[in-house]
């Protein structure tokens, strides 16, 4: 008898903690932002706004993860937008408040003087 109570706690536990598990991923937020520069920006200029849009993380608690890279598909259907960002979030709140944050405030000055165009994509996680 012990041993089925203690197989069932074990079986409920894992189920709960796989549940758990499922839950934490469908709440994360992806918020994709892709850039092109102005022709007239330098290579400083575009390395400044890379810089500080990757200094928003820390500084804004609301980012959970955050990466970054140039493109390089050889498909060549980028349209220009040679920058791509992901940030994850946990929540709409979060992302929401990540926008209205100061720094992302200072960010957008630092970027509008060399952005041509933003695409911006986001999305909640499916977990397969």
């Amino acid at each position: 008898m012990k041993k089925l109570l203690l197989l069932s706690l074990f079986i409920c536990t894992s189920f709960a903690v796989f549940a758990q598990k499922e839950k934490k991923e469908k709440t994360q937020l992806r918020h994709v932002v892709l850039f092109t520069f102005k022709a007239t920006s330098t290579k400083d200029e575009v390395a400044n706004v890379t810089r500080t849009f990757n200094d928003l993380y820390g500084k804004v608690p609301e980012i959970k993860k955050m990466e970054w890279g140039l493109n390089m598909s050889p498909e060549h259907l980028d349209q220009g937008f040679t920058h791509c960002f992901v940030l994850t979030f946990s929540s709409e709140k979060d992302l929401a408040s990540y926008q209205l944050n100061p720094a992302h405030k200072a960010f957008q000055e630092v970027l509008k003087p060399h952005m041509d165009k933003v695409f911006v994509v986001d999305y909640f996680v499916t977990p397969k």
